[in-house]
C-alpha cells in the first residue's frame, strides 16, 4: 500500500486519543473531558444531552482513516488485475479476522477473566498479546501462526465463551472493513453510485420504525448476530466520504512548493480553528453563534482557495468536502435531539466527517511545508500499527503493573484532576513507545 504520512497521522492521532479518552481518571475531570452523553461525576448514560466532546471526534477520525486507507490498498490489486474471487476472499478473510480479534482480545483481559483476577489471569493476558504477536505479523513460515491461532482458539474453548461478548468497537470495524471495501469496489469506477448507497441505508433505518413492514426484517435479519447487525452500517456515513478522501490522496502533488504558500497557511489553521470552534460551542449549545462562526470561517477558506494562482486538486477536494459536510452536519443539529455520538444520529456523521476532511488537509499542508515534521511522523508511526496500540494498554501494561505492584500507585492518581490527567498522558506514553517499538522493528500486525 503507498502510505500517506498525513493519513497515519490522522489514524495516530485517533487511537493515541482512544488510548488516553480511556485512561485518564475517572469522575473527578470537568465534562468536556468525558463522552458528552456520560458527564461526570456517575457518568450514567443520558441520551437526551446533546452535543461532542474531543473525545467523541476519536471513533469517527479513526473510521475515516479506515475509508481512507481502502482505496490505497487495494488499487494496486485491481491494476493488477487481481481476479474477483482473491479480492472478495481478501474481504472476507479481514472480516473474520477482525472478529475474531474483538472475541479473542475481550476474553483475554484478565478482569474477563476473572471477577477477581490474579496473578495467573495477568501472565495469561501477557500470553495472549504474544499469542497476537504471532498470528498478525507477518513471518515466512506459517506454522507459528497455524500454533498461535490453535492455542487462542484452545483458550477460547476452554474459558466456554460468550460469542455475544465481544469487543464491540472491533466488530463494527470488522463490518466497516468488509462492506466499504465491497461498495469501494463495485463503484470505483463510477464514484457517483457510491453516494448512491447511503439513502437507501437512511430508508432502512427510517422503514425499521414500522412493525411488520419488509424494512424491518431486513433491519433486524442477521446469520451471525454476534458478528454482524445492519445497525452497524450506520458508521458507512463516515466510511464512504474516508474512501473518497483515499482516492484524493494519490493525486499527484505539485513539484516543490505550491505556489500561494501564505493562503494554505491561513487555511491550515482554519481547519484547526473549525475543529476547536465546533468543540465548544456544540458541547455548550452555543448553535446560533457556532453556525455562524462556521459559516464565516468555511466561507473565507473557499475563497482564498478560490483565489489560488496553482490550486492543489487533492486539498482543493479536501476543504470543499470537509466545510460542505461540516455545514450539513450543523443544519442536521436541528433535529434528532442535536449532535449525540450515542446514540449517533445524521448531524454526527456529518459533522465528524467534515471534521476529518478538514484535519487531513491541515497535516497534508503541514507535511508538505515541512511543519511540525517531529509530530505528524510521530502520530504517523502509532498509525502504522493500531492493533498493537488499541490492545497493548489492556493486554500487556496493565497486567505488567499489576504483577509489578506498580498499580496502587497508579491509582492513587486519581486523587486530584491534574494527576488524573497525568495519569493518562503517562499510560498513553507507555502505549506509544511499545507500539513504536514495533514499528521500528516492522512487527506490524496486519489482516
Amino acid at each position: 500500500m503507498n502510505r500517506s504520512n498525513s493519513l497515519d497521522a490522522l489514524r495516530g492521532f485517533a487511537i493515541l486519543a482512544m488510548v488516553l479518552s480511556s485512561s485518564i481518571a475517572f469522575g473527578i475531570l470537568p465534562a468536556w473531558m468525558y463522552h458528552a452523553q456520560t458527564p461526570p461525576p456517575y457518568h450514567q448514560f443520558r441520551p437526551e444531552v446533546a452535543g461532542i466532546t474531543w473525545v467523541d471526534l476519536v471513533f469517527p477520525f479513526f473510521l475515516f482513516s479506515m475509508g481512507a486507507a481502502i482505496p490505497l490498498a487495494f488499487q494496486k490489486k485491481i491494476r493488477e488485475n487481481t481476479p474477483a474471487w482473491k479480492l472478495l476472499g481478501h474481504m472476507l478473510q479481514r472480516f473474520a479476522l477482525l472478529v475474531f480479534f474483538a472475541i479473542f482480545t475481550l476474553h483475554a483481559r484478565a478482569w474477563v477473566q476473572s471477577g477477581t483476577p490474579g496473578a495467573a489471569e495477568q501472565l495469561i493476558s501477557i500470553g495472549a498479546f504474544a499469542l497476537l504477536c504471532l498470528m498478525f505479523i507477518r513471518m515466512k513460515s506459517i506454522v507459528p501462526k497455524i500454533v498461535a491461532f490453535a492455542l487462542a482458539a484452545g483458550f477460547l474453548f476452554y474459558q466456554k465463551i460468550d460469542l455475544s461478548r465481544s469487543d464491540v468497537i472491533i466488530i463494527v470495524l470488522a463490518n466497516m472493513a468488509l462492506f466499504g471495501t465491497l461498495i469501494w469496489w463495485l463503484t470505483v469506477k463510477q464514484p457517483l453510485l457510491r453516494i448512491g448507497v447511503l439513502p437507501f441505508i437512511v430508508a432502512v433505518f427510517l422503514s425499521a420504525q414500522t412493525a411488520d413492514s419488509w424494512g424491518k426484517a431486513v433491519y433486524d435479519w442477521s446469520p451471525l448476530p454476534w458478528a454482524y447487525k445492519f445497525y452497524y452500517l450506520k458508521y458507512l456515513f463516515i466510511i464512504i466520504p474516508g474512501t473518497f478522501a483515499g482516492e484524493w490522496l494519490q493525486l499527484a502533488l505539485p513539484a516543490g512548493n505550491a505556489g500561494d504558500k501564505r493562503k494554505w497557511q491561513l487555511i491550515a489553521a482554519g481547519t484547526l480553528a473549525l475543529v476547536l470552534i465546533n468543540l465548544v460551542f456544540l458541547f455548550n449549545r452555543q448553535l446560533v453563534l457556532n453556525l455562524a462562526l462556521n459559516v464565516g470561517v468555511g466561507a473565507a477558506m473557499l475563497f482564498l482557495a478560490r483565489k489560488m494562482l496553482s490550486p492543489v486538486p487533492s486539498w482543493m477536494n479536501f476543504l470543499q468536502a470537509g466545510v460542505y459536510l461540516l455545514w450539513l452536519g450543523l443544519f442536521f443539529d436541528c433535529t434528532q435531539g442535536g449532535i449525540k455520538k450515542d446514540p449517533s444520529n445524521y448531524s454526527y456523521y456529518f459533522v465528524t466527517g467534515g471534521l476529518a476532511f478538514l484535519v487531513i488537509l491541515g497535516f497534508c499542508i503541514m507535511e508538505y511545508y515541512g511543519y511540525c515534521n517531529r509530530l505528524i511522523r510521530y502520530l504517523a508511526a502509532n498509525g502504522r500499527n493500531p492493533m498493537v496500540a488499541y490492545v497493548a494498554g489492556n493486554l500487556l501494561l496493565l497486567p505488567l503493573m499489576h504483577l509489578s505492584g506498580l498499580m496502587q500507585g497508579y491509582k492513587n492518581m486519581d486523587a486530584n484532576v491534574w494527576l488524573g490527567v497525568l495519569k493518562g498522558l503517562l499510560f498513553t506514553g507507555v502505549v506509544s513507545l511499545i507500539t513504536i517499538f514495533f514499528v521500528n522493528r516492522k512487527w506490524f500486525w496486519k489482516t
